[in-house]
C-alpha cells in the first residue's frame, strides 16, 4: 500500500504527496479544460504513468536477463474524447530499444511492453498501440 494526498489549491490546481518519499507533485487543468497548462493535468498522469511503467518494466526484465537497455525512450500521446464524458480514447506509444532488431528476447520485451501494470490497469474500450522501434 501506498499512500498519495491530495491538496486541492484553487484555481484548478492539487498538489500531491508521496507517502514514502515526500515528493510533491502539482497537476494543474490543461488549457482545454479552464486551467492554466502550467504542469501536468491528470490525464497527462495517466499517459506518463504508462511511458514510465513501459520503460520501468522493460528496464526490470532486462536486469534480470543481464541486458543494458540504457538509453531506452518511451513516447505517449495523450487523445482526449470530443464527446461527453471526457476522457482519454487513445495512448499510442513508441518505444525506442537500444537494441538490435534480431535481438533474441525482442519478444520477451514487447510482451513485457503489454504486460506492464499500467497497460493491465486501464480501461479495455481505450486503445493503447505499441510500436516498438530497434535502433541497436
Amino acid at each position: 500500500m501506498v499512500e498519495i494526498n491530495v491538496t486541492y489549491e484553487g484555481g484548478l490546481r492539487t498538489r500531491a504527496i508521496h507517502g514514502p518519499s515526500k515528493t510533491e507533485l502539482v497537476t494543474d487543468a490543461p488549457v482545454d479544460n479552464m486551467g492554466k497548462g502550467e504542469s501536468f493535468s491528470p490525464t497527462d498522469l495517466v499517459a506518463t504513468a504508462l511511458a514510465s511503467c513501459i520503460a520501468t518494466t522493460i528496464g526490470i526484465v532486462a536486469q534480470r536477463k543481464g541486458i543494458e537497455v540504457t538509453g531506452m525512450r518511451v513516447r505517449t500521446e495523450k487523445h482526449m474524447s470530443t464527446d461527453s464524458p471526457r476522457r482519454i480514447v487513445r495512448l499510442p506509444t513508441t518505444v525506442w530499444m537500444p537494441l538490435p532488431p534480431d535481438h533474441p528476447e525482442r519478444a520477451l520485451f514487447e510482451n513485457t511492453a503489454h504486460g506492464c501494470p499500467v497497460h493491465q490497469s486501464v480501461r479495455p474500450e481505450i486503445d493503447i498501440p505499441i510500436e516498438f522501434v530497434w535502433e541497436g
